[in-house]
């Protein structure tokens, strides 16, 4: 058995898959989350379970339960891709996440650690800006960088004295808003955007609007910000005084929120010890950043430079469906290896590589005649099931308790359910006639294929996410997916319960490894290793 420290563990799943095999002994586990804490302690009941990752002392660790043989988790990593995409926020928290994930490495030396992530991590999309403690790394030229802008302010709204702003931290902190004031407008900015859901929000918001606007009554016509921040609060006022229409409020609102955005990501670069190589001004303000893709810079970090120092590593994306998911879903995993123990490693292949794969049909019919509930309060004492003998062959592995708890599912409403009822297996949110697609999105041509989902019998699903959320659809009822379903998706077993308010059941299934992939990767790395150690 391999002494095993799962980190970023979430519910479970792929501490589940390690256990499986009867070859990891998992002695601590790491989750911030509450609800997954809940989850994985109700799940894993040997394990030690602790909170903040960013907390662990791995000396500690390695004295209490021993050393620490293999390293597992998943990081949650978006690079700063996906962030710049929103234009609020420059830089992920979540970035520090992977690096405290190398850390627990390069601490704990373990004989092998497995990393799982999204399967775009190992695109060039996910980067990291060069921070100061990473100056000596990049220097070395041990890793590729290449320079980012990084837009802190549009052409549009550009004016003189931007640039000197932004470098100072005195002056950004002395502009900046606190964070509810800067929600707060930014609500009512993002909805503007619709005039349908326009005219609730101004409604809801306005008691605090108005108090909110009492803290911003500084004019001064010469200072761009200051000013900016007075006609935006004053549009407000204006505004719930009958003074303007609703119509003028967003062209009078945005400089302000532009110049918050300029002075957030600026502040965010100084927390973050970002190295900003220079910044212009002549098309808009940015800074020019060194990045690096996050796979270069765990490779760097975890390698060595030596033949028996570091890790032999092996990555690639793996998709659950080849082995045994019944479940579109793919991830990148990355194994390594200790090179003094193996100069080689390698990813598993997938018994249904080939086809034919595993269906949504195959995961969930078995649950077609048994009623949902709707409480999380009235699955205490779970639902009895009924023998059944025409299973599938995965039904028959899920199938593992009598009693089925977390079928779960959201009251449908009246306007949902006739969405429901008009989509045929295969269709979704853009399937519906236009007049059913009023009044949900604050841009329906822009709603992704996954949302009203009703899901094929006959295939593999998508990627499960937070299927509440996505609407999922059962595929021959009117009801949405449950709890529990989209765990059978997963290959959760039915004696995996989950814990939590219905949105975090949802959210856990979600986020989850496969543990039947997560199985096969264990198994693989477990063969490795003993195999390995025995030629020692």
């Amino acid at each position: 058995m391999y002494n095993t420290i799962d980190l970023f563990a979430g519910a479970g799943g792929l501490s589940l898959g390690f256990m499986q095999t009867k070859k990891f002994d998992i002695k601590v586990a790491f989750e911030f989350n509450p609800a997954m804490q809940e989850t994985y302690k109700k799940n894993h009941p040997g394990v030690a379970v602790f909170g903040d990752v960013r907390d662990a002392d791995y000396a500690e660790i390695r004295e209490k339960y021993g050393d620490i043989d293999v390293v597992i988790g998943g990081p949650p990593c978006q690079g700063f891709s996906n962030a710049n995409r929103q234009k609020n926020h420059a830089i992920s928290q979540n970035n520090s996440l992977v690096k405290q994930y190398i850390r627990a490495i390069s601490e704990l030396k373990p004989k092998a650690f497995v990393m799982e992530n999204v399967s775009m991590l190992r695109s060039d999309v996910h980067r990291f800006y060069l921070c100061g403690d990473d100056q000596e790394l990049v220097d070395s030229n041990v890793i590729e960088t290449a320079n980012t802008e990084l837009v802190l302010l549009d052409a549009d709204f550009m004016f003189v004295g931007a640039i000197d702003i932004v470098q100072s931290e005195q002056e950004v902190s002395k502009y900046k808003w606190d964070d509810f004031d800067n929600l707060e407008l930014n609500v009512i900015y993002k909805a503007s955007k619709n005039a349908t859901k326009f005219k609730g929000v101004l409604e809801k918001h306005k008691a605090r609007l108005i108090k909110i606007a009492e803290k911003h009554r500084d004019h001064n016509e010469e200072d761009f910000i200051i000013n900016a921040d007075w006609v935006a609060f004053n549009a407000m006022l204006d505004f719930y005084a009958g003074k303007i229409g609703e119509s003028q409020i967003k062209e009078l609102i945005e400089p302000a929120i532009m110049y918050q955005r300029m002075i957030r990501k600026a502040q965010e670069i100084f927390d973050n010890d970002i190295v900003v190589d220079s910044y212009t001004d002549d098309k808009g303000l940015t800074a020019n950043i060194r990045s690096y893709a996050v796979f270069d810079y765990l490779k760097a970090k975890l390698k060595g430079t030596g033949d028996n120092d570091g890790y032999a590593i092996s990555a690639d994306v793996l998709s659950a469906t080849q082995f045994g998911a019944p479940q579109k879903r793919m991830r990148f995993v990355v194994m390594g290896i200790r090179k003094d123990i193996s100069d080689e490693v390698k990813l598993p292949e997938g018994k249904f590589k080939d086809g034919p794969y595993r269906t949504v049909e195959d995961a969930i019919k078995d649950l077609e005649d048994v009623d949902p509930i709707y409480n999380v309060s009235d699955d205490n004492e779970g639902i009895k099931l009924q023998e059944k003998s025409d299973l599938s062959e995965l039904a028959q592995s899920l199938r593992d308790s009598e009693i089925l708890h977390n079928h779960i599912i959201t009251k449908t409403t009246e306007t949902a359910m006739e969405r429901f009822r008009a989509l045929d297996q295969g269709q979704n949110f853009h399937s519906l006639s236009d007049e059913m697609k009023t009044n949900t999105y604050t841009d329906v041509t822009r709603t992704q294929n996954t949302i009203y989902l009703r899901l094929k019998y006959d295939e593999p699903s998508g990627t499960v996410v937070n299927v509440r959320k996505s609407m999922w659809v059962h595929p021959t009822q009117d009801r949405a997916v449950s709890i529990r379903e989209a765990a059978r998706l997963q290959t959760f077993p039915d004696s995996f319960v989950f814990c939590g308010t219905k949105d975090k059941q949802y959210q856990q299934v979600g986020n989850a490894v496969p543990p039947i992939m997560a199985k096969a990767i264990a198994k693989k790395l477990a063969n490795q290793l003993n195999k390995a150690l025995t030629k020692r």
